[in-house]
């Protein structure tokens, strides 16, 4: 039967999962799967699974208990194996690999930053600071402006807010980053100019959630700083 698999820890880790259920319906019993001084969490993988918010749950659950008692590596919703056979010989194949990682997760959690900056008050910015910026957009109100001075116009502020938003996000990074073991950049979505990860360890989190605080208090309501965290590490498995 499939196996699903949930993280890797250490076989030293104590592995507290009474009361937790896997995934599926009716949920699968855990269990782990040893190799050496690894372990894997493992259930049965029903047949039918898919991401319902039932079993996303499950799985989350899963990882934070395991991170309350040590390093865990977690992995994405839907990994599964062939088997317990599989899991294991996964397990020996890839061992220098896994517990080197284990060592670096120890006491330490991912937190996620985005950020997005106000469109409105980015243009209002520019044109403020931007003198050429500024006199195409008078002649388009004054309405002298030619259609290649309103082309002009929109990619000069395209290119402005892409610039400005990109020196943002490498001072914020740069700022955090005096406090976190490692980052992770990811493309952001939406109206977010930055997506970042990073782990944290529990020496440097008092010093890191005082420096995102004054971030965002120096940011202003321009910009809007939103971080999730403590997280499994799954950014940096």
């Amino acid at each position: 039967m499939a196996v699903y698999v949930y993280s890797v820890i250490s076989k030293s880790h104590p592995a507290s999962l009474d009361e937790l259920h896997g995934v599926g319906d009716p949920p699968g019993d855990l269990r782990t799967v040893t190799a050496g001084v690894l372990n894997a969490v493992v259930s049965d993988a029903p047949a039918d699974l898919r991401p319902k918010r039932r079993d996303v749950t499950a799985h989350q659950e899963v990882q934070v208990r395991l991170m309350a008692d040590g390093a865990v590596l977690p992995l994405r919703f839907g990994m599964t194996a062939e088997s317990d056979d599989a899991v294991h010989a996964a397990l020996e194949e890839h061992a220098s690999e896994y517990e080197e990682r284990l060592r670096g997760l120890e006491s330490a959690a991912e937190y996620n930053l985005k950020a997005s900056w106000d469109e409105e008050a980015l243009l209002r910015r520019i044109l403020q600071e931007s003198e050429e910026a500024r006199r195409l957009n008078d002649a388009g109100r004054g309405g002298s402006a030619t259609p290649q001075m309103s082309l002009e116009l929109g990619e000069m502020v395209a290119r402005e807010a892409e610039a400005r938003q990109q020196a943002l996000a490498a001072g914020i990074v740069e700022a955090l980053r005096l406090h976190t073991r490692e980052d992770s950049v990811s493309p952001p979505g939406g109206q977010d100019f930055l997506n970042v990860s990073f782990l944290v360890g529990e020496d440097e989190e008092e010093m890191f959630l005082a420096t995102e605080m004054s971030l965002a208090n120096q940011l202003g309501t321009e910009c809007e700083l939103r971080l999730h965290g403590p997280l499994p590490p799954y950014s940096f498995v």
